[in-house]
């Protein structure tokens, strides 16, 4: 069962990304001209994600993949032309919706090319809800991409523990490194009226997370593998492997 404080924390960020930052959000993730800020961040992310995707066999035909945490869905994108059968899930049914109206035609009926010349590619089921839902089945890998961030180490962990229970062979995930310079944004958006607040990240000491995953006991049968650091202006997340042992 989740933790109270993982329920709560959830339902401020579902508010916030589905009602007070989507239109950023949405011009983030795409093409659109933004500011020198949300540059640094739009090329943070995409070198993130293209650093997950590195860690993921080139040919995922008859995976399954677990997007936990999608937004605008471009992860999930990228898996299913590799021939992955990829759910992709989010708190936020307005980027869920932004997800489907952006996926490629190819791709929605499976028609598209795969891996391989003349094959297809995988599917994608976008859908609305929690990463954590147990009716979602099991999956290959399962990768969450600044999904927890914003979590309490020990909740994040706890959410990590659940989703590997359906994993198969690898579980990818994020998390914002402890920094000086994140410490101060944390304390500076604190200031601001509570309305207008982004769901803070939260500061993770590196120790602190491997202590955590080594202790829990639904985590016994796995081991911390690759791990990359990605910092780009005001973007700073660092990328953990866990596979299964």
């Amino acid at each position: 069962m989740a933790h109270v404080s993982y329920l709560q924390r959830r339902g401020e960020i579902e508010t916030y990304f589905d009602r007070t930052a989507a239109q950023a959000w949405a011009r983030l993730t795409s093409d659109a001209p933004v500011g020198r800020i949300r540059a640094s961040v739009r090329a943070g992310r995409e070198r993130m994600r293209d650093t997950l995707l590195g860690w993921l066999p080139a040919d995922l035909r008859g995976m399954r993949l677990l997007d936990a945490g999608c937004g605008t869905g471009a992860l999930a994108v990228a898996a299913a032309r590799r021939g992955a059968d990829v759910v992709a899930i989010d708190l936020s049914p307005t980027l869920v919706g932004l997800a489907r109206e952006r996926q490629p035609a190819a791709l929605v009926d499976g028609a598209g090319l795969g891996v391989g010349v003349g094959e297809r590619a995988g599917r994608i089921d976008f859908r609305a809800g929690d990463m954590l839902d147990p009716g979602l089945g099991r999956f290959d890998y399962i990768v969450g991409m600044d999904s927890l961030i914003h979590y309490r180490t020990p909740d994040a962990v706890q959410v990590l523990a659940g989703l590997a229970q359906r994993a198969d062979r690898a579980v990818l995930f994020t998390f914002a490194p402890s920094n000086p310079a994140l410490v101060v944004f944390r304390a500076v958006g604190r200031l601001f009226p509570r309305g207008n607040r982004a769901p803070w990240i939260e500061p993770v000491a590196e120790p602190a997370l491997h202590r955590l995953l080594d202790a829990d006991p639904l985590l016994a049968g796995w081991r911390r593998g690759r791990t990359q650091r990605i910092a780009s202006g005001f973007y700073t997340s660092q990328a953990l492997e866990m596979v299964r042992s």
